[in-house]
């Protein structure tokens, strides 16, 4: 039979509520069947609502895959390449530096190299005492390019002044009027000092 009044539902609420702590056996029971229907629930709210619904962005993001030389690699970037730049050539230095006077050292070191270069007698002259005569005055680069020079054809230098052509800070190009073309020679400034760094006829 229904119950239709207040007081009646009062009296079933209470027993309903009051049956757990009869005792400790039901206390157990009520709290097993809680847990129970609490289980139920959430299962039934995880089917109803699917997966991959309601996770984090980090656990539905899709993985980046870059090729690589050795295979695919996931999540891993390759290193940068970077482009060395090819060399370029150096511009060639000026002989000397820029155009200056003409060094008196340089002028002196010429004329006397000049000199002694045109200064042998055959009969009269020995090879030792031309070489001797030039030494002081070449650097030791080209010193053995005289000694493989025979004196008897070296040719016979006019008796003027040598004439320099270009002046640098560390070098000088002479000149030197021959009976048949020019003697072209050029000092150069060594640790040592002065000194002829080459020479040659033109002409």
């Amino acid at each position: 039979m229904p119950i239709r009044t207040n007081r009646g539902r009062t009296a079933v609420y209470r027993r309903l509520w009051g049956w757990p702590l009869r005792s400790p056996r039901h206390l157990a029971m009520a709290i097993i069947g809680f847990a129970a229907v609490v289980a139920a629930t959430s299962v039934l709210i995880d089917n109803a609502v699917g997966p991959g619904k309601g996770r984090g962005p980090a656990a539905t993001a899709p993985s980046t895959t870059v090729a690589s030389g050795a295979g695919n690699q996931v999540g891993v970037l390759p290193p940068p390449r970077t482009s060395t730049p090819l060399p370029t050539k150096a511009p060639s230095p000026t002989p000397g530096g820029a155009t200056v006077p003409v060094n008196p050292n340089a002028q002196l070191v010429a004329d006397m190299w000049v000199d002694a270069f045109s200064d042998f007698e055959p009969g009269r002259t020995t090879k030792e005492r031309w070489l001797e005569g030039l030494r002081p005055h070449t650097s030791n680069e080209v010193f053995p390019q005289l000694e493989s020079v025979d004196p008897v054809d070296v040719p016979v230098v006019i008796d003027q002044p040598v004439k320099a052509v270009k002046s640098f800070t560390d070098s000088v190009e002479f000149e030197a009027p021959l009976e048949d073309g020019k003697l072209y020679v050029v000092v150069v400034r060594l640790p040592e000092g002065w000194k002829v760094h080459k020479f040659d006829k033109v002409g």
